[in-house]
């Protein structure tokens, strides 16, 4: 029971940073700007999305998954969500994947009257190992409840040296760039000293035959 007690500590420490949930309210708007919630994610991570969306007369919410790539793929786009509503994306590339909602206001609905409506959402976003469903992977290969904790816990630390290698690459990729600069800085104040040189060696000269004409030096 012990062992049991300190790897449901473990796992709840190290699954910590990848859950995210948020509860806000979205007023609505004949064009309305867009709620953006973004996560950092890794390339093919699973993305779990659980939106719970209150009711709101004259009010139609819709959401869509992007990422931050400069094409701003979409994942996934729904329209008209209500209730309780759970979507799952894989991410394509390294970077930030954001979950968008927009409140449209019906066109029924005066506008001036949006201003006291709004609907409530309750987002819950799970990343990587904590959107698997362990629970159905333990009834399926009949695992124990300390075999599946072990298969968290796995999935964890794949998770964590994943982590580690896009940090390694990432920190090599800078001191390449680091380098590079820093030799792009050392060529121009090598020419900016040469110049220099050069500009400091004409004037000498300039002025030795412009004396020269005016017979003030031999």
């Amino acid at each position: 029971m012990a062992s049991r007690g300190t790897l449901s500590f473990l796992l709840f420490f190290l699954l910590a940073p990848f859950v995210a949930a948020i509860k806000f309210t979205l007023p609505p708007g004949r064009v309305p700007a867009p709620k953006c919630i973004w996560n950092a994610v890794h390339t093919n991570a699973l993305v779990i999305v659980t939106a719970n969306v209150g009711p709101g007369p004259g009010q139609r919410v819709d959401i869509e998954i992007i990422d931050s790539t400069p094409q701003r793929n979409v994942y996934l786009s729904k329209r008209d969500i209500k209730g309780e509503t759970r979507l799952a994306v894989t991410a394509h590339a390294e970077g930030d994947v954001g979950v968008c909602l927009r409140n449209w206001l019906s066109p029924d609905v005066k506008i001036v009257l949006a201003q006291n409506m709004s609907r409530t959402i309750d987002l819950d976003i799970d990343i990587g190992v904590d959107a698997v469903d362990y629970n159905a992977i333990a009834n399926q290969e009949s695992l124990s409840g300390l075999e599946t904790e072990m298969r968290k816990l796995e999935g964890v630390v794949k998770e964590i040296e994943d982590e580690l290698e896009y940090l390694k690459k990432r920190e090599e990729r800078f001191a390449t760039t680091n380098l590079s600069t820093n030799q792009r800085v050392q060529n121009f104040a090598w020419f900016t000293l040469f110049s220099l040189i050069g500009l400091g060696v004409w004037q000498i000269l300039h002025l030795r035959a412009f004396f020269k004409r005016k017979y003030l030096i031999d």
